[in-house]
């Protein structure tokens, strides 16, 4: 099972886990609502799972130009 992170902005790859038994705690998924989950995490038929985040690259691009979150596809 590989868990792995892109950013949800600019759909940039940013890594990859590959560890069986790692657990939702120590990968700090535990503390998400349920709506925060269906956002954020999503599953595969071969069991792989995609966490949507921020990359840097985006964090300060929103940071810098506030208005771009007005925009439904501000970094493509």
């Amino acid at each position: 099972m590989a868990i792995n992170y892109v950013c949800r902005h600019c759909r940039t790859f940013l890594g990859s886990i590959n560890k069986n038994d790692a657990t939702e705690m120590q990968l700090g998924l535990h503390s998400l609502t349920p709506a925060e989950r269906r956002d954020i995490i999503a599953y595969d038929s071969e069991g792989e799972i995609t966490v949507k985040v921020t990359c840097d690259y985006c964090k300060e691009a929103f940071e810098n130009n506030p208005e771009l979150c007005l925009l439904a596809s501000p970094l493509q």
